[in-house]
């Protein structure tokens, strides 16, 4: 009787077990589809019957190779992705861990979503683990900051720096050897170098040559930008760039809308609210301003919330001979403008307002945010070397407030100059200002986050805004706004100049977080399920090429 009993305690005590195992897994599947609810699945295509046969060939090279950028940045990001693939036993799980690059959620700080992982290391896996700050400034190597070497340990344990050229000499090959194939089928000659270009640079991370190439061109109706590019990724330093891959079309009609405000470049950067010395640099003549639909993203640019333009030239060097290019990613700002930037405005801008808020005002903030990458000053006042240096880990988030103020502030001097009218300028600051709330639901995870916060510190503090209590909207000040963008430009662009490291890290500290206001509007917008951004689905199969 005494066993009986036994057994049907040790019976319920398993099924008890197994009932709570199974509520965990629930639990943990349920958590996991929430986040996955986060991002918005847009259909990454456009209308490509226009192009020639030769330039249809082109496609599909242009897209393994941009795979294989993304093979790279897996390395950069997590390490070996069949490992974890084969560890991750749920598929909502791999799927989360594809648009994150890793079992860490970007939207929730880097934190892991799985289980058996810590928080993502800040270096990610540019550097050792176990390597401290002060064991790197102590080491005495003249490449460790290079944003093309990859840190590790030699089998002694010391550390040592290895060239991009050779970490992926085995990817690089590859990735030359379709671009050269491409290249073979290009019939437009600027695009034909600058592919063969690209692919020798990346093998000896060298780009000059291939950015020359690339500003070169003019009507190719394909583009295909690969390379590292941002060091966003690099939280511990600031220093090692990502790979990222774009396989763009240019919208040849929507660029020739925007080319007359690139012949303006020179006079806006004379109008920056700053002492003569701070806007010395002159961005070069052939500035230009080209609009595209995306057809692929690989790598970095991929990695949880996605990028809708972008601006090149980095190399100042480059950037002052040839000028830069400004590429707007217009099929991709339309998705986020209508699936989250639309009906967040709905939510939190008041509804004597919501008729400002529009995409032409969207895509010109865009464009203006890219264009301020060429305005301002890279290069700080006492000749030491680039503001992105100076401000090593902290570039990347002042480099975003000041461009996303900056297009503001480019706007008012647009209007001012009767090139823009007062309809387009308030359209810019109230639907800059919905975006505010868009762009600070990614949080503290990356650069646009953080500056998403400050910009919405700074305007509380300069009453650029005021909030209804009774609707929980807002109202934007036009006159009280137009003095704080000009005030935070001439801040930023000043602490730039002057390479202030110190300062940039007190105004982070100080604006870079989340009040407690800011973070009830967005709970609002989160109990509203509108996804924080988008992902993709992408390849041939959603090109409808044959």
């Amino acid at each position: 009787m005494k066993f009986f009993r036994a057994h049907v305690i040790a019976v319920v005590f398993v099924l008890g077990v197994l009932a709570a195992c199974q509520q965990v897994d629930r639990e943990y599947q349920e958590q996991i589809q929430e986040r996955l609810d986060q991002y918005e699945e847009v259909v990454l295509t456009t209308d490509l019957t226009w192009l020639s046969d030769q330039e249809r060939e082109m496609i599909p090279i242009l897209i393994s190779a941009a795979e294989v950028i993304d093979e790279i940045f897996w390395i950069q990001s997590y390490g070996n992705k069949e490992q974890l693939k084969e560890y991750m036993e749920d598929p909502y799980a791999w799927e989360y861990a594809l648009i994150n690059y890793g079992p860490w959620g970007r939207l929730e700080g880097h934190t892991a979503f799985y289980r058996g992982f810590d928080d993502k290391p800040l270096g990610a896996n540019f550097y050792p683990v176990d390597m401290e700050r002060e064991e790197f400034n102590e080491w005495d190597d003249p490449d460790k900051r290079s944003p093309f070497t990859m840190i590790r340990r030699t089998a002694d344990g010391n550390l040592v720096s290895i060239p991009y050229a050779d970490a992926f000499a085995e990817q690089n090959e590859e990735i030359d050897r379709l671009l050269q194939l491409a290249a073979g089928y290009a019939e437009n000659e600027g695009l034909e170098r600058y592919l063969r270009l690209l692919g020798h640079a990346l093998k000896n991370d060298d780009y000059q040559e291939a950015d020359r190439a690339w500003m070169e061109m003019k009507d190719n109706n394909i583009d295909f930008v690969a390379r590292p590019f941002d060091t966003g990724e690099d939280r511990k330093f600031g220093h090692k760039k990502a790979h990222s891959a774009y396989l763009v079309i240019k919208d040849h009609e929507w660029s020739s809308k925007l080319e007359h405000f690139a012949d303006l470049i020179p006079d806006l950067q004379q109008r920056l609210p700053v002492p003569a010395q701070y806007r010395q640099e002159s961005p070069g003549d052939d500035s230009e301003i080209f609009v595209y639909d995306a057809i692929y993203y690989g790598g970095h640019c991929n990695a949880g919330p996605k990028i809708i333009a972008l601006h090149l030239p980095h190399d100042p060097d480059v950037t002052e001979e040839t000028g830069t290019r400004s590429m707007q990613l217009r099929n991709v700002m339309e998705a986020k403008y209508e699936s989250i930037l639309e009906p967040i405005a709905d939510i939190v801008i008041h509804e004597d307002q919501r008729e400002y808020v529009s995409f032409d005002a969207f895509f010109h903030l865009t464009a203006f945010h890219e264009i301020a990458g060429g305005l301002g000053i890279s290069r700080t006042i006492d000749g030491e070397g680039s503001v992105r240096d100076a401000l090593r880990e902290y570039y990347g988030v002042i480099d975003a407030t000041s461009t996303d103020l900056m297009a503001l502030f480019m706007i008012n001097q647009l209007f001012e100059m009767g090139e823009f009218t007062e309809q387009q300028m308030k359209e810019a600051y109230v639907t800059s200002f919905a975006s505010i709330l868009r762009s600070s639901r990614f949080g503290d995870a990356g650069a646009h986050g953080t500056a998403g916060m400050m910009r919405f510190n700074f305007f509380a503090r300069e009453e650029a805004f005021q909030r209804d209590p009774d609707t929980n909207t807002y109202k934007v000040d036009f006159e009280n706004i137009h003095a704080a963008v000009t005030k935070m430009v001439e801040k930023l662009v000043v602490l730039q100049g002057d390479g202030d490291y110190q300062a940039a890290q007190e105004m982070i500290r100080r604006d870079g977080s989340m009040s407690e206001t800011l973070q009830g509007d967005i709970d609002r917008i989160n109990r509203e399920d509108i996804p924080v951004d988008v992902f993709f689905r992408q390849g041939l199969d959603q090109l409808h090429l044959n």
